[in-house]
C-alpha cells in the first residue's frame, strides 16, 4: 500500500515538474502564454483573420450573385426649356416695352441610371427609378457583359418612384437577382450598391443600414418618400434605379435619393438612400398588368404615437396612429373623422405605426369600405369608411391644409394659405399660427424682397397674424405700393423682411 502511494505521488510530481517546465518552456519571446505550441497571441490573431476572411467571402459571394443583373439604362428625353429673362418679362412693367415673353423651347436631355434585372413569371424585366426614364424617348439598356437592348416602359409610378422595363430581343444570357424581405433589415447590416456613378460602369460601393423607415419630401416638392432604407454605402448620380444588396446578394433596396447638404446648407456625406423592396413587390403585378399602380385613400395626414402621447390621447406608443388633419372632401372627412383621433385597427388588425397604416389602406380596393377602430377623446368607436382612389401627388399638394385657398386674399405677389397642424409638422414649426406662402410671382415686390414659398408669415408691422382671416383684414384694404415690414419663419428660424 504504501508503494503505492509512494508511486502515485512520484508519478504526480513527475508530471507537475514536466508541466511547470513545458508551461515554462512554451512562454514565447513577448511573454504571452502558449498553449500547444501556439502562442495565445497569435492564435487570437488566427480567429480574426478567419472571421475577416470569411466576412470578405460573404460580401464577394453577394457581389459574384448581384452584379451581373444590374444594367447600365441610358435615356434621351424631350424637356422645355424657358428663358431664364422670361421670368423678368412676366412683370407688367417690363411687358409694357418688350411685349409677351416668347414660349417655352425644347431640347433633347441624356440621362444616366442604373437597373437591374429580375424574373417575374418567366419573363426578364427590369426595375429602375421613374425618374430616370420620365419624359423617355428612347431607353437604352446595356448588360455588364456588354450586350445591348432597346427597351420600353411596361408600368411607372410616380409615387414609390419606380418603372419597369421591358427589353426588345434575346434575354436568354441576361442573369437575374433575387428580390430580398425589407422587412428583415436592421440597422448596422451591411449594404452594398452597385450601378453606375457619373457614368463608371458596374461600381461597387460597400456600407451598413444606418436607419430604416426614414420619410423624406421628394425633391419636387410633390409628395413624400416613405419608409426608406437609409445607408452610408456612396451613392452618386448614376446609381439611381441600382439595387442595395444585402450581404446574402438579395435587393433590399433601390437607390434613389443622395442627401449632400442639410437645409441650412451645411455640407453632409454618407447619407443616402433607397427605396425599400418590398413595397415594389407589392405593387409589381398591378404595373405589370396595367402600367400603373392605383392605391385606395383614406384622405388623412397622420403621425406616429410616440412616449408621452398617452395621457392626452389615452393610447399608447406605438399602438395606434394620430390624425393630425383631413384632407377636405376626403372619404376619411366624409365619415366624420377628425383631428385628434386615434386609428387602431383596420378591419379587425392593428395598426401601429403610419407605414402600417399606409399599407393595411392602399392595398385595398377602391371602392371597398374599412372599419376603423377610433379612439377618441380617450373613448373607443368604430367607424365605417368608404375608400376613394387616391389622386395624384400633385393633386394633393394643391389640396394640402396650407394649400391653395380660395379665400384668401392674393397681395404683393404672394399667394398664402393656412398653417394646419401636418403643415406645421412638415416645416418643423412649434405651433400652427400664421400664414403660409403658397407662391411668390415672379418680380413682384415680395420676390424682390427675398420671400420664398413655405415661408410662415406672423407678423405684418408687428401686429400678429394667426390665420388667413387675420391676413385679409390686415391687407386687403392697404396700398399695393405700401411700406411694410413682415415676421417671417423659415428653416426654423425668425427673420424680418421690409417691403420697399
Amino acid at each position: 500500500m504504501n508503494r503505492k502511494r509512494i508511486l502515485v505521488i512520484g508519478v504526480l510530481f513527475a508530471f507537475i515538474v514536466a508541466a511547470g517546465v513545458t508551461l515554462t518552456q512554451l512562454r514565447d519571446t513577448t511573454g504571452n502564454l502558449a498553449m500547444g505550441g501556439v502562442p495565445v497571441l497569435a492564435q487570437d490573431q488566427s480567429v480574426n483573420q478567419a472571421i475577416t476572411d470569411s466576412g470578405q467571402a460573404a460580401i464577394k459571394a453577394a457581389i459574384a450573385a448581384a452584379s451581373p443583373a444590374v444594367v447600365r439604362v441610358d435615356v434621351t428625353a424631350t424637356v422645355s426649356v424657358t428663358d431664364p429673362f422670361n421670368d423678368m418679362f412676366n412683370d407688367p412693367f417690363f411687358r409694357r416695352f418688350f411685349g409677351e415673353p416668347q414660349s417655352p423651347q425644347t431640347q433633347q436631355r441624356r440621362a444616366l441610371g442604373s437597373g437591374f434585372a429580375i424574373d417575374y413569371a418567366g419573363q426578364k424585366l427590369i426595375i429602375t427609378n421613374e425618374h430616370v426614364i420620365d419624359n423617355a424617348d428612347t431607353i437604352r439598356v446595356t448588360a455588364p457583359d456588354g450586350e445591348v437592348w432597346d427597351a420600353e416602359v411596361v408600368g411607372s409610378d410616380k409615387e414609390l418612384d419606380i418603372a419597369v422595363l421591358k427589353l426588345d430581343g434575346d434575354t436568354s444570357k441576361l442573369p437575374t437577382v433575387a428580390l430580398g424581405d425589407s422587412s428583415k433589415v436592421e440597422i448596422g447590416d451591411w449594404a452594398i450598391a452597385i450601378g453606375n456613378p457619373v457614368g463608371m460602369s458596374y461600381t461597387v460601393t460597400m456600407g451598413i443600414i444606418s436607419a430604416v423607415g426614414r420619410d423624406l419630401q421628394k425633391p419636387d416638392g410633390n409628395g413624400y418618400y416613405n419608409n426608406l432604407i437609409q445607408t452610408d454605402a456612396a451613392i452618386n448620380p448614376g446609381n439611381s434605379g441600382g439595387p442595395l444588396v444585402n450581404a446574402r446578394g438579395q435587393v433590399v433596396g433601390i437607390n434613389t435619393l443622395i442627401a449632400r447638404q442639410s437645409s441650412s446648407g451645411v455640407a453632409v456625406e454618407g447619407i443616402n438612400f433607397a427605396i425599400a423592396i418590398n413595397p415594389v413587390k407589392d405593387v409589381l403585378d398591378q404595373l405589370v398588368a396595367t402600367g400603373k399602380v392605383t392605391r385606395a385613400y383614406l384622405g388623412v395626414y397622420i403621425q406616429d404615437i410616440t412616449k408621452g402621447m398617452e395621457k392626452t390621447f389615452g393610447v399608447e406608443a406605438g399602438k395606434g396612429v394620430l390624425v393630425s388633419d383631413t384632407i377636405s372632401g376626403s372619404p376619411a372627412e366624409q365619415a366624420g373623422i377628425k383631428s385628434g383621433d386615434v386609428i387602431t385597427k383596420v378591419n379587425g388588425e392593428p395598426v401601429g405605426s403610419t407605414d402600417e397604416l399606409i399599407s393595411a389602406i392602399s392595398m385595398k380596393p377602391v371602392g371597398s369600405v374599412v372599419t376603423l377602430d377610433i379612439v377618441r377623446d380617450k373613448a373607443p368607436m368604430q367607424m365605417q369608411v368608404t375608400l376613394a382612389e387616391k389622386p395624384s401627388e400633385a393633386e394633393l399638394a394643391a389640396n394640402t391644409p396650407g394649400g391653395k385657398e380660395t379665400n384668401a386674399v392674393k397681395k404683393f405677389g404672394i399667394t398664402v394659405g393656412s398653417v394646419s397642424s401636418a403643415t406645421a409638422q412638415r416645416l418643423g414649426l412649434q405651433s400652427p399660427g400664421g400664414v403660409v406662402i403658397i407662391d411668390v410671382d415672379p418680380g413682384s415686390r415680395a420676390d424682390w424682397a427675398g420671400l420664398e414659398k413655405d415661408d410662415v408669415i406672423r407678423e405684418i408691422n408687428r401686429q400678429p397674424v394667426q390665420s388667413v382671416d387675420d391676413w385679409n383684414s390686415m391687407v386687403q384694404n392697404m396700398d399695393d405700393n405700401a411700406v411694410l415690414m413682415f415676421t417671417i419663419v423659415r428653416d426654423g428660424r425668425t427673420y424680418f423682411v421690409t417691403l420697399n
